[in-house]
């Protein structure tokens, strides 16, 4: 039977603080104005960390079971390749992240309805969590997983980014600003950047295992022009949401932040794709720092 620490690593933590950046981003949005209701927030963000863990299970199941987690995997081995986690293990753990993911949504819709009684409201987002929910299972799950068609990015960008920030922002307000779906589209470009960076470190075996990622299919090079166009793409977003808000002069100190990540691109270029893997967990730190330092800065 599989060890505490084992499920640790096969929830593979240093993503879900990712997941955690879109919902912090929205919240930071949300206390803008003067309608903002704190109590979704909790549950959201739990909810958000839970699909990713589920996410990252039932990869490690569907990975394992179309040989794309074989011999010549040069990222972290995962669990059920190791055969720390047997395949009946693993489907029950699945089981069990998909109902902690219904159990905390339902949590956080009941809030959501006490506090403002929207049954419409409560109908729309039991559908965006359902989606997501199957989302995070069929990115590698089912007969033909969208993970392995090249379309992994746009889901990625759309609950990643989106869903998490503009739903969070909807959750905490009553306001329907479409302007937030600029900051949220910049933090679905640097959710992409992330797997952006895990796929171009796995595109030879992916390849040769049938998984056409956007990568597979444009290649390195391209690869890493649609990396830099990723976090070209987040800034301007984000400065863009300011002008349109008429932020004052210092809320655009968050570009101090740019040579961080031009710093990883320069680093990425020069560096062979089968090690690219420390700068998955470091394209995750920056995005967090980045969401933390905006959110302070719109807020002051």
């Amino acid at each position: 039977m599989a060890k505490l620490k084992t499920w640790i690593k096969a929830a593979r933590l240093r993503t879900v603080l990712l997941s955690f950046s879109g919902v912090l981003l929205g919240a930071f949005l949300a206390a803008q104005t003067k309608f903002f209701y704190p109590g979704p927030i909790l549950f959201a963000a739990l909810t958000a960390i839970l699909l990713q863990v589920l996410c990252n299970l039932a990869n490690d199941y569907g990975d394992f079971k179309s040989g794309v987690d074989g011999a010549n995997r040069v990222g972290p081995q995962r669990e059920m390749q190791s055969g720390e986690i047997t395949e009946k293990e693993m489907k029950r753990g699945i089981a069990v992240a998909t109902l902690l993911c219904l159990a905390s949504g339902g949590l956080l819709l009941l809030t959501v309805l006490f506090a403002r009684a929207s049954w419409g409201m409560v109908i729309a987002f039991s559908a965006l969590g359902i989606g997501a929910i199957l989302a995070a299972l069929f990115y590698t799950l089912g007969k033909r997983p969208y993970g392995y068609r090249g379309l992994g990015d746009l889901f990625c960008f759309l609950f990643f980014g989106w869903a998490a920030v503009a739903g969070t922002y909807f959750l905490a307000t009553p306001i329907l600003d479409f302007s937030v779906l600029l900051p949220a589209s910049a933090m679905g470009f640097l959710s992409n950047a992330v797997l952006n960076i895990n796929n171009m470190r796995d595109i030879e075996n992916d390849r040769t295992s049938g998984k056409n990622s956007l990568v597979v299919r444009i290649g390195l090079k391209k690869a890493f022009v649609y990396h830099c166009l990723l976090i070209g793409g987040a800034f301007v977003c984000l400065a863009v949401y300011l002008v349109l808000h008429h932020a004052p002069w210092y809320s655009y100190l968050f570009m101090l932040l740019l040579p961080l990540f031009v710093k990883d691109l320069i680093a990425i270029k020069t560096t062979n794709h089968e090690l690219l893997d420390p700068f998955l967990g470091q394209q995750v730190r920056n995005t967090f720092l980045l969401v933390l330092v905006y959110g302070v800065l719109i807020l002051v």
